[in-house]
C-alpha cells in the first residue's frame, strides 16, 4: 500500500508545503532560494516547501535532489 502525502497551498502567500510524514521537524535551506527541506530529528527528509510557487508555472521545472 502507498504512503499518504499531505499537500498544503496558501494562494494568498503563494506558498506550498508537501509533507511525507506528519511529525516534528525543522526546515533547512537548499541550493534553491525558493525551496526548503523539512528534516526530522534523525536527519530524514519528511517534506519540503516552495515559496513563490506560482512563479514555476511558466518557467523551467524545478529540479532538486532532497537529501
Amino acid at each position: 500500500m502507498g504512503k499518504e502525502i499531505k499537500i498544503y497551498y496558501d494562494k494568498e502567500g503563494d506558498y506550498m508545503e508537501v509533507l511525507f510524514e506528519l511529525k516534528e521537524g525543522y526546515f533547512k535551506e537548499t541550493e534553491h532560494d525558493e525551496l526548503m527541506e523539512k528534516i526530522d530529528k534523525d536527519g530524514n527528509v519528511i517534506g519540503f516547501s516552495i515559496l513563490r510557487f506560482s512563479h514555476f508555472q511558466h518557467s523551467k521545472p524545478l529540479s532538486v535532489t532532497l537529501k
